[in-house]
């Protein structure tokens, strides 16, 4: 079943990395950037993919819509309801939201946050593994308006929203694919991952 779910997906790709001490979506990463790769792995399963970024940030050319912020430094909720009103505005009901910094992301996880999303009819469907994986999770795309509303009011993190609405939580073991990459040396942990 989940295979067929349309699903857009929403790479939150503006952040200001300051533990990185760089852009992270255009860090390198395999030959190629974060932002790029992200939108490697999601391009098969979802569509359209957009990638919201800062207002003038650099991207390189993506295989992606490129939504732009409309104000700098406000966290990913700003992004998400961008990215969540674009995705409804293209006919999708439903919409992966994700980090630019989850390179080990796979498809699998996905499809295993899609069902729930539409067995359930929730809102938003997370993975947790001991903790809320907010920029790894299936949203509403109806929910554009409710983040718009609290944007309005102040709010700025994901948790604003995700407290307020149905949501649902999977939980799993420890996966690799919700592996952030928030420092130089997370990046190279995950490159020696990969080679052992």
């Amino acid at each position: 079943m989940t295979t067929t779910v349309g699903l857009a997906a929403i790479i939150v790709a503006g952040g200001a990395s300051r533990r990185m001490g760089r852009d992270k979506a255009t860090h390198p990463y395999e030959g190629t950037t974060l932002v790029e790769h992200m939108v490697g792995i999601l391009k098969p399963r979802c569509a359209p993919v957009f990638v919201v970024a800062a207002p003038g940030q650099a991207l390189p050319p993506l295989d992606a819509e490129v939504l732009r912020d409309e104000v700098r430094g406000v966290g990913p909720l700003l992004a998400t309801g961008r990215g969540l009103r674009a995705a409804a505005e293209a006919g999708r009901e439903l919409a992966f939201v994700s980090a630019v910094d989850m390179p080990l992301l796979r498809v699998d996880l996905i499809d295993q946050l899609v069902g729930p999303a539409v067995a359930l009819n929730a809102d938003v469907v997370l993975p947790w593994d001991g903790r809320d994986h907010y920029l790894a999770g299936i949203y509403r795309t109806s929910l554009a308006d409710r983040v718009d509303a609290l944007v309005r009011a102040g709010q700025r993190s994901m948790r604003a929203l995700v407290d307020t609405v149905d949501t649902q939580r999977i939980v799993m073991p420890e996966q690799r694919s919700l592996t952030n990459v928030n420092t130089a040396a997370d990046l190279a942990a995950i490159r020696s991952l990969q080679i052992a």
